[in-house]
């Protein structure tokens, strides 16, 4: 059961990502619809597809990060040592954990202390606050994507978070 449970919160952004995705494709393709077909447009279906837009790509950079599939500059790391290399994609890890923290504090300071109450979407009313929220959860799930990825290529190289072994490019198969 608790590996059951662990499998499901390895993939937690993979499936909520295909669902708002899925979400946000068939509102539009329903206003689409409903627009050319029928000469009437819902005025809530445009905001609610843009929210479930922003939440999507924040929860991809999330699993873009687990999946170890964020752009980095690399090409010089083929002329260095690879214990040289191996620290300088630790720090830069590092760095990337470090500005993640900072980024949920802020984050999190905007969401729970500063937001107004009041503030509100304009055609769903839901509070901002909620909308927002995707910031430090995004932020602290790629800090743990960061942290779980590094333990599996330095602590466990022959063990992923998916069961398969890691490649000579420290890849996933």
């Amino acid at each position: 059961m608790g590996r059951l449970l662990l499998r499901f919160f390895d993939k937690l952004e993979n499936y909520l990502c295909r669902l708002l995705l899925a979400g946000f494709v068939c509102l539009l393709f329903m206003q689409i619809l409903a627009r050319q077909l029928f000469e009437h447009s819902f005025s809530w279906s445009e905001e609610l597809s843009i929210y479930m837009f922003v939440w999507f790509v924040f929860l991809g950079a999330s699993y873009a990060t687990r999946r170890e599939a964020h752009n980095r500059v690399t090409f010089h790391y083929r002329w260095l040592p690879e214990k040289l290399t191996t620290g300088l994609k630790l720090l830069a890890d590092l760095i990337w954990v470090v500005f993640n923290c900072y980024f949920v504090y802020l984050s999190y300071d905007f969401v729970f202390n500063r937001m107004n109450l009041f503030w509100k979407s304009q055609t769903l009313g839901i509070p901002m606050k909620y909308i927002y929220m995707i910031l430090p959860l995004a932020f602290s799930l790629m800090t743990i994507r960061i942290l779980q990825v590094n333990y599996y290529r330095y602590l466990r190289p022959q063990q992923t978070t998916q069961g398969s072994t890691v490649n000579a490019d420290n890849r996933t198969e």
